[in-house]
């Protein structure tokens, strides 16, 4: 490959156009081999070198569709992966990508973690065995998943959430073992579930059938 031009877009993003017309972009950072001094007009490159530029300029692409997706919805790094293997982008360009955004904190597990537990308890009245299963299946580590847990239940008491889901139950005319089933489902503890119930019956608050 020589090369016909090159823009400097910003201070870590190269524009190449090369001697066949073909135009792309990458960032230096991604450069394994080839020193970004050496990226300038007719110089020419070995296979191996013109790989490796080929390599950063992949990774950037697969780095600015991520972005694409980080600006409509925090994401957990798990399910970005997912999305940018269904676009065709290579698992070592999206590894490298993602590891950079990680590391400018764009993409950050913990955090999509919090923000999908104040998104999730809008409609959904769950404990935390529950909750950390979802988490863990997003990819979300144990050591984050926990942390985020830990706030989220510091700010909604589990027992608060434990009294709204027996109500939700009980709405639906669910007999006792039906509802206890159902609340051990979403995550309640056994103990937590029949202290839940105890007290409503203690306060006078509908009763299961």
């Amino acid at each position: 490959m020589v090369i016909y031009s090159t823009e400097q877009v910003s201070p870590e993003v190269i524009k190449i156009t090369s001697d066949t017309g073909l135009a792309f972009f990458i960032r230096t950072t991604f450069l394994k081999i080839v020193s970004p001094a050496a990226i300038e007009k007719d110089a020419e490159f070995s296979e191996e070198e013109e790989d490796d530029i080929i390599d950063a300029g992949m990774t950037y692409s697969a780095e600015c569709k991520a972005v694409e997706y980080l600006a409509r919805a925090e994401q957990c790094r798990f399910n970005l992966a997912q999305k940018l293997l269904k676009k065709n982008y290579e698992r070592k360009y999206i590894d490298s990508a993602l590891d950079y955004l990680e590391e400018k904190n764009y993409l950050n597990d913990g955090r999509f973690a919090r923000a999908w537990l104040n998104s999730r308890k809008i409609n959904h009245y769950e404990g935390r065995k529950r909750l950390l299963a979802e988490l863990l299946s997003r990819g979300i580590s144990k050591e984050d998943s926990c942390e985020a847990l830990d706030e989220f239940f510091a700010e909604n008491p589990e027992e608060a959430l434990c009294e709204k889901a027996y109500h939700k139950y009980v709405r639906a005319g669910k007999s006792e073992e039906a509802l206890i089933r159902s609340m051990t489902g979403a995550g309640f503890s056994y103990q937590l579930i029949k202290r839940t119930i105890r007290n409503a019956e203690n306060e006078g608050l509908p009763e299961s059938n």
